[in-house]
């Protein structure tokens, strides 16, 4: 019996297909210039009113480079738990497989007014979120306030006020995964949750 074959994935799982939804991570080479973060629909775009593009934040150097690593440990594991090359942030454009995608918005957007005390506390909190908590945050906070200059609004300050608030917990503290819940979520499915 055959194996199925691996498909072909860039950076942090987007499918390596041109027209696929993903997202799209600008990192400049300059160490001072902001990140960019934008959501590009594929095919999708253009159509039944549906935008090609839309950004959904720019981020200070300063915030990106402290919870860059955070999503990049989070979405290696379960890369890599799919069986699904793993990935890195380099300069330049990094692509994002459109769910990581999403649970990237929703760290960016918490952490985009914090000070640096908070930023660890955000990164922590975040972490120990379910994937599909995430999503269903991203959900929320995009239908109201889901571009760079919605900042201060609904959902986009809540998340911040939600993950800022209190003290980083410590390593080993994190919420174990039940033992029925499945090790692998689906990074390729056909419609989004």
């Amino acid at each position: 019996m055959s194996r199925p074959a691996r498909k072909k994935t860039v950076d942090f799982g987007a499918p390596d297909a041109f027209g696929a939804h993903l997202f799209r991570v600008e990192i400049p080479a300059r160490r001072t210039g902001p990140v960019r973060i934008t959501e590009d629909y594929g095919y999708r775009g253009a159509e039944g009113g549906i935008p090609e593009a839309e950004d959904r934040v720019v981020l200070e150097r300063r915030v990106w480079s402290r919870i860059a690593e955070a999503a990049r440990r989070e979405f290696n594991a379960r890369l890599k738990a799919a069986g699904i090359r793993t990935g890195r942030w380099h300069t330049g454009t990094n692509l994002v497989e459109r769910l990581l995608g999403r649970e990237l918005c929703v760290l960016a957007w918490a952490a985009e007014k914090a000070s640096d005390e908070e930023l660890p506390v955000i990164c922590s909190k975040w972490a120990a979120l379910r994937p599909e908590e995430r999503w269903w945050l991203f959900m929320v906070t995009v239908a109201e306030a889901g571009l760079p200059e919605d900042s201060e609004r609904g959902w986009r300050r809540a998340l911040h006020l939600a993950l800022a608030d209190g003290k980083a917990p410590m390593p080993s503290k994190r919420r174990p995964r039940p033992k029925e819940e499945p090790a692998v979520l689906p990074l390729f499915a056909e419609d989004p949750p």
